[in-house]
């Protein structure tokens, strides 16, 4: 019996988490919002508590010490005078303020009322209350007569402050004490503004200061003592022309006063000329001038000084943050250079056979070893036509017993003509080496990419920031998702969180969710998006939309600073030559990541594709690239707009010549052998690589080593935008004469279900995802559903089919 009501109990718990979303309350705004409330309403009490405590502290404190108190002359009654005492009497005194201080800027954080840096705030109000708490119980005990403590409610120090005093005292005496304050209020003052720095060196040695001073007034006095240049007046000329010989120039050392326009200095003076009024006839105009005016100098440098002495650094919002290690990848014990001699023997007389049996002599053949692919490149007797040659693939391979050989004839650049056989035993190309090499430590790109190594062992390096735009293709299983991790970890590795932010797009919601624990470091995310790795198909196109409108605005703060990329501007900015105060603003590099693109086309089509080139198209400029990968490379995929805006391909194995073509116009990638081998073609011949390998667990590594340092508050917020039906035309009125067909039968449907999706109105009628959005607009104009509310359904206005009845005669 007791069995079968513990079984009906949870059937009924899960039926009301079924029933009330407790799941998405849980994780969505609701939650945060709630907690934000709780404390805001705990803040005000303990402030009611604390004040209330200082005049009605003493009634109180005889019932709260022998914790029999049955009725509280507090206005927070028995809890807030207990928790009143506690605080202030037992810890910090007047200082126990800082507490529901802090508890109140945490309730805006959560309620998302306002931004605020946490962290800083929980450090200055921890450090403000321990130190007032001392000094406060220092000063009352030097200053305030015993009696009178003795007939407070409280310590204005409190029991800590109490405490702490007491055992300073003993080891170092009063004045001890009083100077170990004094110095940790400097130390805590230099580290809130560094202008403590510059009163202290006043202080310390008031003589130079004074002596800058008077410097100063002597420069003013000489300035104010200089004679005027005459002017002409206007009886001495034709007409009343004023030309004066004195260069152009713009005073920068001083602002101008409100609400008067800013002079152009002729020289170093300002000559005000008052017009003469006219004269009779026979009177002598009069001209009256004013003196120069005289201009406040600077205090300290110019412009240009300060300039060259502080540039702006980015990296300063996360100065002890610490890149990541090379000990968190693996090493693996074969990753050096071997050769079997016997197995490049066999295979150079297998090679001059096979063209001989056919008819064709070679001069000289040499081989270059790489970790999954050696090179051999022959030079062909005088009259051997290139053609015969190539015409011999598949005799080679059949020869060679290899997967597959790749015939590069001529090799660009060289007389000789290439043959890629495919090694017996190939070796791992590990992450860990490429990243530890000179080449990739030293690099100067932008945004450098390591992708693994070429047939000759080099270490193959891209710079993203020059190619712009990346399109990734293979078939499954052939080292896609490898090649990307190792793009994202390269990446990882050089670049600041302040100098570099990804939008990752995952649509089977698996591949990048290993990245997450760097949201408040590396990802970017719309406003109010919880999951940061994008995997709904509706935010994927709001996020989209949001980066063309951040991608405007950064076009307009290029004209506004009169530079053309992003390179000039942040150099600029970091010069100090563009006022944050005029919109300006450092802008880091925005890597997007598109998985699985083949699927987002096939969901969304044009509403995707569009966006996607409009960026590509675009945002080279402004610092905003893209890297689209799919395991489906057919033409209805890579369509040629994307082709055209992609330069830069990077082709695993593909099952079909026609997929090769599809991707790098040629054939080739149906040759290639997998497990990370590709090429990768940037206009001219693609070159072969050999893919770097990095696993899943050395990913966890590297995000959870960034994870664990200090982050920004949040994830990069991308400008908001209105999600689906709530663009332009979202507040018109429902144009009657445009109605889909299956409007009144789409209506039923979600009155019937109490439940507005999208994908319930795809899955019942069959159709799109365009068509099943523009539906739902139509309803939403239509008052039937209400607007959208994130990943939640939308809200049914209709209670039942009564109402919708009524709301459908009053459209028609």
């Amino acid at each position: 019996m007791a069995r079968k009501k513990k079984e009906n109990d949870k059937s009924g718990l899960k039926a009301i988490a079924k029933a009330g979303g407790l799941k998405e309350i849980l994780q969505g705004d609701t939650l945060r919002f709630a907690c934000g409330l709780l404390l805001l309403v705990s803040a005000l009490f303990m402030m009611l508590a604390f004040t209330s405590n200082i005049i009605t502290g003493k009634i109180d404190q005889a019932g709260v010490e022998a914790d029999r108190l049955d009725q509280a002359a507090n206005y927070g009654g028995r809890l807030g005078a207990s928790i009143s005492y506690y605080f202030m009497n037992d810890c910090f005194g007047f200082c126990a303020y800082f507490i529901p201080i802090f508890l109140l800027f945490a309730s805006m954080k959560l309620m998302r009322a306002y931004k605020v840096r946490l962290w800083k705030w929980f450090l200055n109000c921890t450090i403000l209350m321990v130190w007032g708490s001392i000094m406060l119980s220092l000063l009352t005990q030097s200053v305030l007569p015993t009696d009178w403590l003795h007939q407070m409610a409280f310590y204005p120090g409190g029991g800590h402050g109490n405490y702490i005093r007491d055992y300073l005292t003993r080891q170092i005496g009063t004045a001890g004490t009083y100077i170990v304050m004094v110095c940790t209020a400097v130390f805590y003052l230099v580290y809130a503004s560094s202008e403590t720095i510059n009163v202290v060196r006043r202080l310390l040695n008031p003589k130079a200061y004074i002596d800058s001073r008077r410097a100063k007034a002597s420069d003013e006095k000489e300035t104010e003592t200089e004679e005027t240049k005459p002017v002409k007046s206007a009886a001495e000329t034709a007409g009343p022309q004023y030309e004066e010989d004195y260069p152009l120039s713009l005073d920068l050392s001083k602002e101008p006063d409100d609400g008067i326009e800013p002079a152009l200095i002729l020289g170093t003076e300002t000559d005000v000329v008052e017009e003469p009024l006219p004269q009779p006839a026979g009177v002598e105009a009069t001209l009256t001038v004013e003196g120069p005016q005289t201009i406040e100098k600077a205090d300290k440098k110019t412009v240009e000084e300060v300039r060259d002495m502080e540039p702006f650094d980015p990296r300063k919002d996360l100065e002890n943050y610490h890149f990541p290690t090379l000990d968190l990848l693996t090493k693996y014990a074969d990753n050096g250079p071997s050769i079997d001699m016997a197995e490049q023997n066999a295979n150079k007389d297998r090679i001059i056979t096979t063209l001989r049996d056919f008819g064709v002599e070679i001069s000289s053949i040499k081989a270059t070893i790489g970790p999954a692919i050696t090179l051999y490149e022959i030079t062909p007797a005088k009259g051997v036509r290139i053609s015969r040659i190539r015409n011999l693939e598949n005799d080679l391979a059949l020869q060679l017993s290899a997967l597959g050989i790749r015939i590069i004839a001529p090799i660009p650049g060289k007389g000789t003509i290439g043959i890629e056989v495919p090694n017996q035993k190939a070796r791992i190309v590990s992450m860990e080496s490429i990243l530890n090499s000179k080449k990739f430590q030293e690099c100067t790109f932008e945004l450098p990419i390591a992708l693994g190594k070429t047939i000759t062992n080099e270490v193959f390096m891209v710079d993203l920031a020059k190619m712009p735009h990346l399109l990734v293709a293979g078939a499954t299983g052939q080292g896609k998702s490898v090649g990307l991790n190792a793009i994202i970890t390269s990446l990882l590795y050089k670049k600041h969180p302040a100098e570099l932010k990804f939008v990752m797009v995952d649509p089977k919601k698996v591949e990048f969710s290993i990245y997450s624990p760097v949201e408040n470091h590396f990802l970017a995310k719309i406003p109010d998006e919880e999951d940061p790795i994008i995997t709904d198909v509706t935010k994927v196109v709001q996020t989209l939309k949001s980066l063309c409108q951040l991608m405007d605005h950064r076009y307009d703060l290029l004209k506004k600073a009169k530079v053309r990329n992003i390179k000039e501007y942040n150099e600029k900015f970091k010069r100090r030559e563009l006022n944050p105060e005029n919109g300006h603003e450092f802008m880091p590099y925005i890597v997007v990541i598109i998985d699985e693109f083949g699927d987002l086309i096939m969901t969304a089509g044009k509403e995707v594709e569009l966006p996607i080139a409009r960026i590509a198209q675009l945002a080279r400029a402004v610092g905003m690239h893209m890297i689209i990968a799919t395991q489906r490379p057919t033409t209805n995929i890579i369509t040629g707009t994307i082709k055209a805006n992609f330069p830069a391909r990077m082709a695993f194995k593909v099952s079909s010549q026609i997929d090769s073509r599809t991707i790098l116009d040629r054939k080739g990638a149906d040759q290639l052998i997998g497990k990370g081998d590709m090429l990768f073609h940037t206009g001219n011949e693609p070159v072969r690589v050999q893919c770097a390998f990095v696993d899943t667990p050395e990913v966890e590594k590297i995000c959870n080593f960034i994870a664990r340092q200090q982050g920004y508050i949040g994830a990069f917020e991308l400008p908001e935008v209105l999600a689906e039906g709530g663009g332009e035309t979202a507040g018109n009125a429902l144009d009657t004469s445009s109605l889909d067909p299956l409007f009144e039968e789409a209506a039923r449907l979600i009155v019937i279900h109490q439940q507005g999706s999208t994908s319930l109105i795809q899955r019942k009628f069959s159709i799109g995802y365009n068509r099943a959005g523009r539906l739902m607009d139509q309803l939403e104009k239509a008052g039937i559903v209400g607007p959208t509310q994130g990943s939640k359904p939308r809200d049914v206005l209709c209670a039942d089919e009564t109402d919708l009845e009524m709301r459908i005669s009053a459209i028609r």
